[in-house]
């Protein structure tokens, strides 16, 4: 896609239900404690599909996307650490306020004022952007910059409710697609055992997932041949959360890792009885990036991905929403 030095092209929503458009626009200037960043790559993400959707809370009009691979192009003033050619990651926790409880305490994931990338604050559907400094990552060599996206958010929070899974040996993944895709590889190599829960019948998503090391993937209608350390759910659906307590032994841990998730069914309390514990992963701080991106683990975890171009968000989205691939999509300005 080919703009002028002054102009950038955008893929803009405009509300929820209504498809993006392309807009040209000028390029942004770099506010202060900002970077102006060109855009290489950007990774399409399930929560994406919620902006569009309207099912989380966004700015509109809004240019989604927050796994963007780019390169530094202005500095805004007061920003250190980067410098101009640089490859930079920018995330979804796109800024927090630092001030409030939350923040104080550590856990900027749950800050009172946040803005979040591609919702409350322009991603990276789009030629540029610009980011708070402060919240971009550099980037490792070794990775180029298709395969780097999906790390920016389905690597990272893969990686946060991994963690938050617990030392268990065996995990059970329901739902197979960008995050578990990712995670499944860097568990195998800490030698932990995954269990894939894919929709039922979905014989290609299974073995996808014994390709990447599971040591079993069925249905997420179906039993796991042993019962789970804990179970950690990446697709939406509330059913799920009932199904993966019944799975998990006791004392064991179902982490719901999605940022929306479909209502939750009434279970029996015999299902959690046993100490078995029900949580939540809301978002991701920048220690969970320097973590993952700085792990010694992570060059055994490659991207599996479909390309698509800028201009095809629309095809690549629907895609996405169809299961019409493995892995993980990425869009190419």
């Amino acid at each position: 896609m080919t703009v002028g030095a002054d102009a950038m092209v955008a893929m803009v929503c405009d509300g929820p239900g209504r498809p993006l458009r392309e807009e040209r626009r000028p390029v942004p200037v770099p506010a202060q404690g900002e970077v102006l960043v060109r855009v290489l790559a950007c990774g399409v993400c399930r929560t994406d599909l919620h902006v569009c959707d309207g099912e989380i809370p966004a700015r509109y009009p809004v240019i989604p996307g927050h796994e963007i691979v780019g390169q530094v192009l202005a500095l805004g003033a007061g920003v250190q650490g980067f410098a101009l050619g640089q490859r930079v990651g920018i995330p979804w926790l796109g800024h927090a306020c630092g001030i409030c409880d939350y923040c104080r305490d550590g856990r900027e994931n749950l800050c009172d004022a946040p803005l979040f990338t591609g919702a409350t604050r322009d991603g990276g559907y789009a030629t540029h952007t610009v980011a708070d400094a402060r919240f971009c990552f550099p980037l490792p060599d070794g990775i180029d910059d298709v395969h780097a996206a999906p790390l920016l958010c389905a690597g990272l929070i893969g990686w946060r409710a991994f963690r938050i899974a617990g030392p268990g040996r065996r995990i059970g993944l329901y739902g197979f697609g960008g995050a578990a895709h990712l995670l499944t590889q860097l568990a195998v190599a800490e030698g932990r055992e995954i269990f894939a829960f894919t929709q039922p019948g979905d014989t290609r998503g299974q073995a996808f997932a014994r390709s990447l090391g599971c040591v079993w993937a069925g249905g997420s209608d179906e039993r796991a041949p042993h019962e789970l350390d804990a179970a950690i759910l990446f697709a939406p659906v509330g059913a799920l959360v009932p199904a993966a307590l019944k799975a998990v032994r006791k004392g064991g841990r179902v982490v719901c890792a999605g940022i929306h998730m479909s209502d939750i069914p009434a279970f029996p309390y015999a299902d959690l009885w046993g100490e078995r514990e029900i949580v939540s992963v809301a978002n991701l701080t920048r220690e969970d990036g320097i973590g993952y991106l700085g792990h010694a683990r992570l060059g055994c975890v490659h991207s599996h991905i479909t390309t698509f171009p800028l201009s095809e968000a629309n095809a690549a989205l629907a895609a996405l929403r169809e299961g019409r691939f493995d892995g993980a999509a990425v869009l190419v300005p």
